[in-house]
């Protein structure tokens, strides 16, 4: 008996859903988002998924109701008898609450895990983690897929002749150091001190930048606030040119109009979360192709692994 795939997407993932479905070679399934007057809503799969494999594409960026809605559907799909649910989720949010740096404060990345395994998840599909060890708090599978293998080939594009690439902040070396080592190009550190959440306090270079064209690298922009204060200070050190590509495009506050009046040639993002408004600044890259890939391989159980440009150095 075969199961065949399904795609469905949640209310504010329909963007992306769409194209991921289109790529996939599949229609985009029809489930309704019921509401009521006091902000209650509940969930519908429109047509029967009894022993599908069933797909769930929703990014939980706020409003928090994203993440909620995404749990009402796994629960649906799980009492409607699908044979798997998996979660595709482009953006993981509460991923930044990764563990206990102070006292008396939740653990927003491993609750949500255990809020996706209660409602029925048999598998998730991820993209760029704060952190990589998020994957350690799911006691099933996850998929996480790498933006490497979009940024890559963009930057190649660019032909930068002195390309050097920094880290906004410590936390971001291995990202940055993987996608360096790739291009076989030097590496640099933004070391940044942080009075509270969103506000920093100072920021020191590492590494030398003169005349070099500099890619600054980050899973998420927020307020935009690092990005514009590690741009100014590496143009302050002598870099020819600044440049970041970040997976996702959270841009609270402030953040656009940080990023219009920083010294960033240009942000470079993916379309993990849509954007509020435009902006002369920022790129947004397609993430579809590469989640209808991983789909594929996830309900055909082939490997991922290829699917990880920065695995293959520059050359080989």
């Amino acid at each position: 008996m075969s199961h065949e795939a399904r795609i469905f997407s949640g209310t504010h993932s329909k963007y992306l859903a769409q194209q991921i479905a289109t790529r996939f070679g599949a229609p985009l399934g029809n489930c309704v988002v019921q509401q009521f007057s006091d902000g209650e809503f509940g969930v519908q799969f429109m047509e029967s998924i009894r022993g599908e494999h069933v797909f769930l594409v929703q990014s939980t960026f706020a409003p928090s109701d994203n993440l909620m809605e995404l749990l009402l559907m796994i629960d649906a799909a799980r009492r409607a008898s699908a044979y798997k649910v998996i979660a595709v989720l482009p953006y993981y949010g509460f991923s930044r609450q990764d563990r206990k740096d102070r006292p008396r404060v939740a653990i927003g990345a491993k609750l949500v895990a255990n809020l996706l395994v209660a409602a029925g998840a048999d598998r998730v599909i991820t993209m760029d983690l704060h952190a990589p060890q998020i994957q350690g708090y799911f006691d099933i599978p996850v998929d996480h897929l790498d933006s490497s293998a979009i940024f890559i080939p963009y930057i190649e594009n660019l032909h930068l002749e002195n390309l050097t690439f920094a880290a906004p902040d410590v936390g971001s070396t291995n990202r940055v150091r993987e996608v360096a080592s790739y291009f076989n190009a030097e590496m640099v550190i933004c070391d940044k001190h942080r009075k509270r959440a969103n506000e920093i306090a100072s920021m020191t270079v590492i590494g030398d930048v003169t005349d070099r064209d500099v890619v600054l690298i980050d899973d998420i922009c927020d307020t935009g606030g690092t990005l514009a204060k590690a741009a100014g200070m590496l143009r302050q050190k002598g870099a020819r040119t600044v440049r970041a590509m970040c997976t996702h495009p959270v841009l609270s506050g402030s953040a656009y109009t940080n990023i219009e009046n920083s010294a960033l040639e240009e942000l470079v993002v993916c379309n993990t979360i849509p954007l509020k408004q435009q902006s002369s600044k920022i790129k947004v890259l397609d993430v579809a192709d590469l989640f209808a890939i991983a789909i594929r391989n996830a309900y055909e159980n082939r490997s991922i692994h290829g699917l990880f440009v920065h695995s293959h150095r520059r050359g080989k």
